[in-house]
């Protein structure tokens, strides 16, 4: 019998409005596939594209699975854009300054989002009971668990409410979720996060060419407060995670830089001046891309590189999920 870490309340929940219809909303054909015993409806309603795709073997005697599947395939190309082979390198010294050292690593082509979880993507998996599901968190994390919870006590992302977010910021990036909600959402939903190289690459376009060029922001090389969100921006909060699409990579993925920092699958590791290696009393993950409130520009590039305490749960730290190119 499943663990259940979270008593839970028999209140009626008021669920907050859903976006208008349009491509973002993914597949509509549901509801052809009444009595599937294997889950399928379900993960169809919850937007698990990528485990419909990875464990497509489940359903394949499925007389309609096939035109699930194409939609599922369509989607994620939709909504992911394909990041090149490459090479990145990652400043390895506390104080990045010319000549620090420095480690070369790279990258194999692969998919990244284009857009950040949103809240209201994320309330599919508040809604699938996930926060109850110990297959998706590391049994270490277990007594954890219990701190994950909302203003009112509920399994979800701190900031919300009675385990619903605020209607009003539907197509806004969850934020108030740790490092470990955001890995046992990409697990749920078929996904994973971005490594910090990979992160690094999609930010800076650095691809294998003559022309050997690479982009301290996604957009080129100048600072532009017109096509990202952080404190210079004068906006001072969130915004949906479809806006500033002038501040787009070349594939398409938006707002690596500004509205939100993004949680990396990566430990962050450092040395100061000495090349002695900054240890903190809790593990830390990289994140990545500074946010709305981030007020030195220097830190809102392809390149800066911090670190958060994987358990914090901030306001404006979300995440965004990558996949591997062959979708195996």
């Amino acid at each position: 019998m499943a663990l259940k870490l979270f008593s839970r309340r028999q209140d009626t929940v008021e669920r907050p409005g859903a976006l208008p219809p349009g491509p973002h909303r993914g597949l509509e054909a549901a509801d052809s596939l009444r009595g599937d015993e294997n889950g399928l409806q379900q993960f169809v309603h919850q937007e698990r594209y990528g485990r419909i795709v990875r464990e497509r073997h489940r359903w394949a005697e499925l007389a309609r699975f096939n035109g699930v599947y194409q939609s599922a395939l369509r989607i994620i190309d939709d909504r992911f854009g394909l990041v090149p082979e490459g090479f990145v390198a990652l400043p390895q010294a506390l104080n990045d300054r010319p000549g620090c050292p420095e480690l070369d690593i790279e990258t194999e082509p692969f998919l990244l989002a284009r857009h950040p979880v949103t809240n209201e993507q994320f309330q599919k998996f508040v809604d699938a009971g996930a926060y109850d599901d110990l297959d998706l968190w590391p049994k270490d994390i277990w007594p954890h668990l219990i701190d994950f919870r909302d203003l009112t006590g509920y399994p979800g992302p701190r900031f919300w409410r009675h385990a619903a977010y605020d209607k009003r910021l539907a197509d806004h990036p969850v934020v108030g979720v740790c490092y470990y909600e955001a890995a046992a959402y990409g697990q749920w939903a078929g996904y994973r996060l971005p490594t910090e190289a990979e992160w690094q690459m999609a930010a800076s376009w650095r691809i294998r060419s003559s022309a050997h060029v690479m982009r301290r922001y996604p957009w080129g090389d100048a600072l532009d407060t017109q096509r990202c969100n952080i404190w210079a921006s004068g906006v001072g909060r969130t915004v949906p995670v479809t806006g500033y699409d002038s501040g787009a990579a070349p594939n398409g993925v938006l707002q690596l830089v500004g509205n939100v920092w993004e949680w990396t699958a990566s430990d962050f590791q450092v040395a100061d001046d000495q090349g002695r290696a900054v240890i903190g009393d809790m593990p830390l993950k990289g994140i990545r891309g500074g946010g709305f409130d981030t007020y030195f520009a220097s830190q809102a590039t392809s390149f800066f590189r911090t670190g958060l305490i994987s358990l914090a749960r901030t306001h404006n730290v979300g995440f965004r999920c990558a996949l591997d190119a062959n979708l195996g």
